[in-house]
Formats: C-alpha cells, sequence, structure tokens
C-alpha cells in the first residue's frame, strides 16, 4: 500500500484532458399562436396577425394532432418556400439576361448558351436533356430526406419541427463529410457567417428572411403569370418573354419517353378558363 507521502506527488502529476460532454439534442420549443401574433407586427405592422383559415388555431382534433406542431410545419414551409422562391426570383433574372455558363453541359456537346438562346427561363429547362432533368430531381429529393430525417438532425442537436425542432433549420453535412470528405460546404450558412452572430441579430435576420421570402414568392408567381398569360401582370409587360408550355410542369414534351409524361401533357393548360371550364 503507498504511503501518503509517496502518493502525495501524484495529486500534481499531469492527467488527460477532461471532455466536454456530448451535445444533447435541444429541448423542444413549441411555438403557439400567441408566438405568431407577437411576431406579426414585426413582420408587417399594417397586416399583423391574419390567419383567415384559422391554422393551427385549435380548429382540429384527433390522434396525433397537435397544433404546436401544425404551427411548426407551417413556420417550416414558409421559411422553405421562401428560400426557394428567392433563388428561383434571382434565377429568373439572371437566365432572363442571357447569362450562362461558358462551357457544355455534357459530353454530348449540348453548351449552355444553346439553351440560353431560348428567351424564356422555363423554355430553358425545356430545352434541357430528360436525363439532366431526372438528375437534377434527384437530387432535390436526396437534399429533402437529408433535411427531413431524424438521424441527421439529432446528429446537429436538432428535433423535427413537429415535435419542436427549429423552423427553417437544416442539418450539417459533417456527417458524410466524415466518410467521403463531401460535400465540401453545407447547405446552409455554407461559410459560418452567422454561427457567432448575437441571439439579437439572429432574430433580426430571420424577420427578414421572411418578409425577403414572402416578397419573392410573390415575385416569382408574378414573373410565370407575366410569361403564360400576355398582360397579366400590367407591370411587366413586354419586359417578360412569352412561355408556351406549364411553367408548373416539370416534363414537356421532349420527355415522352418517361412513364406518364404523355398523360400529364394531356391536361388542360390553366392559362384559358374556356380550356377547363368549355361548359360555360
Amino acid at each position: 500500500m503507498l504511503s501518503l507521502a509517496s502518493s502525495a506527488p501524484l495529486a500534481f502529476a499531469p492527467v488527460a484532458p477532461v471532455r466536454a460532454p456530448a451535445a444533447r439534442a435541444a429541448a423542444p420549443v413549441m411555438e403557439t399562436i400567441a408566438d405568431l401574433e407577437a411576431m406579426a407586427p414585426k413582420l408587417n405592422p399594417l397586416v399583423g396577425y391574419f390567419n383567415p383559415l384559422g391554422l393551427g388555431e385549435d380548429t382540429m382534433s384527433g390522434p396525433g394532432y397537435s397544433s404546436e406542431g401544425v404551427i411548426g410545419y407551417l413556420r417550416h414551409s414558409e421559411i422553405k418556400h421562401g428560400r426557394i422562391a428567392m433563388a428561383a426570383f434571382v434565377g429568373f433574372i439572371v437566365q432572363s439576361n442571357g447569362i450562362h455558363f461558358p462551357w457544355a453541359t455534357s459530353f454530348s456537346g449540348l453548351t449552355y448558351a444553346d439553351i440560353a438562346a431560348n428567351a424564356a427561363p422555363a423554355a430553358q429547362w425545356d430545352a434541357l436533356p430528360t436525363a439532366a432533368k431526372v438528375q437534377i430531381l434527384l437530387v432535390i429529393g436526396l437534399l429533402e430526406f437529408w433535411g427531413e430525417s431524424s438521424t441527421a438532425l439529432a446528429a446537429a442537436g436538432q428535433k423535427h419541427y413537429w415535435m419542436g425542432g427549429k423552423p427553417g433549420f437544416y442539418p450539417s453535412f459533417e456527417p458524410f463529410r466524415k466518410n467521403f470528405g463531401h460535400p465540401v460546404l453545407d447547405l446552409f450558412d455554407p461559410f459560418g457567417l452567422s454561427k457567432n452572430a448575437s441571439p439579437e441579430r439572429k432574430q433580426k435576420g430571420l424577420l427578414a428572411e421572411i418578409n425577403n421570402g414572402r416578397l419573392a414568392m410573390i415575385g416569382i408567381m408574378g414573373f410565370m403569370a407575366a410569361a403564360s398569360v400576355e398582360g397579366s401582370v400590367p407591370a411587366l409587360s413586354g419586359l417578360i418573354a412569352h412561355y408556351d408550355g406549364e411553367c408548373m410542369a416539370p416534363f414537356s414534351s421532349t420527355d415522352t419517353s418517361l412513364p406518364l409524361v404523355s398523360e400529364m401533357l394531356s391536361f388542360p393548360k390553366l392559362d384559358s378558363p374556356a380550356k377547363l371550364f368549355p361548359y360555360n
């Protein structure tokens, strides 16, 4: 047995650094109608809280139904759609002005200049090869799957937005980077610009993002309407190239090799009430 004298120096011996406890999932913070009512004037003091359909206001009940879960879903959906609309709005302007990459799209020899020769952005999408469209939609599907994955969210210390997770949160690709080295950048805040921002600045940025997203959703719908129906948006008359296809359809007549595309194209186009209601 060691004496006290012989063991005393051990008290000053270097020890291994103490590891920080593993990050735990964030505690659920379920937003309520009261939270939405408090946020609404900050977003638009003139309109304020406006919910004519009463979504999330305890107007429904049933197994698994939660007013807070519905609010989380709606909040997440608005932020996500706003981000997509902002990208679409900028992309529509870029494509309308003939800006494109200077190289070929693939080994087939098709170039981005060939695609940009179509004035309407929606027509440029139609000009893509079917395989390219399928690849793009597949990547979008994988990104959607990763964003909804409980495993990915748990690894980031978050819960699903239905369960009190942060609306608009998108998990990091770090688990992939550890094994494959890619993707190099994350989809959300790839350069870490808001990582060390104060809570006040983050809150201000969130409000700005929601408002910009709402405006972008209105803007991209205006662009699509002006392209499909001449004169539908007077402020854009003569500024948007006309498009004869269906803006809401992911595939066109060039993609009939895919299943059900021919049947999809047989539906009436939404630019003429007479086509939808021929018996009026």
